[in-house]
């Protein structure tokens, strides 16, 4: 595993990244859930990320992960891990369980740490910008959570270019540098290429991607149509049927060949084609089991793409 600087930072990042938003809730298989997280660990993957929300139920993957943590993480090996939580989207009933106001952003975080039994976070998130909210109030909240203690280090997540813009710069001035912007990037959703990449490069804000398999849409699961067990025929996935069009498994079929003549799987394929941008600090991935855990490690195997390649490549996704 090689461990890349997070913008202008101190803090190394794993090049892949181990996220909880699925499989680690309480109608999941807690055995399963421990077993990837350790796993993960001993390959040499030393952040998980969550949200408050994440579950189902919300906030049980938080739980979750504090029970794993207790388990297998005692004494100094919390010193060797990166944990990041998030707030901004719902998690509890009335005026004060969303989006970005100081209220909502603290208080969640208190109720993460407690969930997962720890003293403090690594990285805490503002999830989403707040059009409601002045953005100086949400940045004001994430700077005291570094002063508390309660976090190490802070960032944001899915702001467009121009909102990270001021965000950034409204926590210099308070003087808790944003550390990371967590991005929805993939070969088929690419809109950070528009101008988020280049703010943060120039602000030296590191860039983790999250959704690189497009919800599993870049992996030989589509290549026949829709699977019965698949994201997309589950109602309440996020994935959703009429995402799988004829042209876009057309698509996946021309990006998989591609991908045998590289002697990878398409998923493969497409995280390592995320990391041939060096602004891209650490690709999250997702995982339901052990082995498929496993599998997508091993697109560090081959990261490197010829001219032609990339070439072939972007002629397909255009």
């Amino acid at each position: 595993m090689k461990y890349n600087r997070c913008g202008k930072s101190g803090l190394l990042l794993p090049e892949i990244s181990l996220g909880l938003w699925h499989n680690f809730g309480s109608v999941d298989n807690f055995e399963n859930a421990e077993s990837i997280a350790v796993e993960a660990f001993d390959k040499g993957i030393t952040h998980f990320d969550l949200a408050n929300n994440y579950g189902p139920v919300p906030g049980s993957a938080e739980t979750n992960f504090g029970k794993i943590l207790w388990h297998n993480f005692q004494g100094n090996l919390r010193d060797e891990i990166i944990i990041s939580t998030k707030a901004g989207y719902t998690m509890w009933d009335g005026p004060y369980g969303d989006w970005g106001s100081r209220k909502y952003l603290l208080s969640s975080l208190d109720q993460s740490l407690k969930r997962m039994k720890i003293d403090y976070v690594d990285i805490f998130y503002s999830h989403r910008p707040d059009p409601e909210t002045p953005i100086e109030e949400t940045m004001m909240a994430l700077d005291y959570a570094v002063r508390s203690g309660k976090a190490l280090y802070v960032g944001i997540s899915n702001y467009s270019a121009e909102q990270t813009r001021v965000a950034v710069d409204v926590l210099k001035q308070l003087g808790t540098p944003c550390l990371i912007h967590q991005a929805k990037y993939s070969m088929l959703v690419r809109w950070v290429e528009e101008g988020l990449l280049d703010v943060l490069e120039e602000k030296g804000v590191g860039c983790i991607a999250f959704s690189p398999l497009a919800q599993g849409l870049l992996t030989d699961k589509y290549l026949n149509g829709i699977p019965e067990n698949s994201r997309a025929h589950n109602p309440n996935g996020h994935l959703k049927e009429d995402e799988v069009t004829p042209e876009r498994i057309q698509k996946l079929i021309q990006l998989n060949e591609i991908a045998q003549n590289r002697n990878q799987s398409l998923a493969q394929m497409a995280l390592a084609w995320l990391q041939k941008d060096k602004r891209i600090t650490s690709v999250l991935i997702g995982a339901s089991s052990v082995k498929q855990l496993c599998n997508n490690i091993d697109c560090l195997q081959n990261t490197e793409f010829s001219h032609d390649e990339l070439n072939a490549i972007e002629n397909i996704l255009v």
